[in-house]
């Protein structure tokens, strides 16, 4: 497994590089699905991570060798977030976050690791990966027309 980085002085595996960081800010309604994208330039990925860096080691997404492991999961994530293509087809390593909530905001980190070379895909040796998604979530409330029903009770 190779990470593949570029240093912005020095390119590094200059067949790959360089390697477009992707930044994107998404705002989405609690209840939604949501797509958080995540691009490699090669699509041999044999590992995907996906990251918040407030939820310290645990991850949000870990995928090797055809699945994804659970083990070192948040438990707030666990059966509730997937792949958008587990083949990740032409390097897509898309996360889908399934019924968003307010809690569910932060910023995601994505590395993918490409299949024979040793090293993550970075953007630079400081160890940005190659995808940022800063998710926003508002709550929206539905107010109905209220209709109030009195009963009285009849005399007779």
């Amino acid at each position: 497994v190779h990470r593949v980085c570029c240093n912005y002085v020095t390119l590094l595996h200059t067949d790959v590089c360089p390697v477009r960081l992707c930044r994107k800010t998404i705002t989405a309604e609690s209840g939604q699905n949501v797509t958080l994208t995540c691009r490699a330039s090669n699509n041999n990925i044999v590992r995907v991570e996906w990251s918040r860096a407030d939820l310290g080691k645990n991850d949000v997404l870990l995928y090797l060798d055809g699945h994804v492991h659970s083990d070192d999961q948040h438990p707030s994530f666990k059966n509730w977030v997937d792949l958008q293509d587990r083949q990740m087809k032409d390097g897509d390593a898309s996360l889908i976050l399934k019924d968003v909530m307010i809690n569910d905001a932060g910023t995601y980190e994505c590395e993918a690791f490409i299949r024979g070379t040793n090293v993550r895909k970075r953007a630079n040796l400081v160890g940005e990966p190659i995808s940022i998604v800063t998710l926003k979530v508002i709550v929206t409330l539905l107010l109905f027309p209220l209709s109030v029903v009195s009963f009285l009770p009849v005399c007779s």
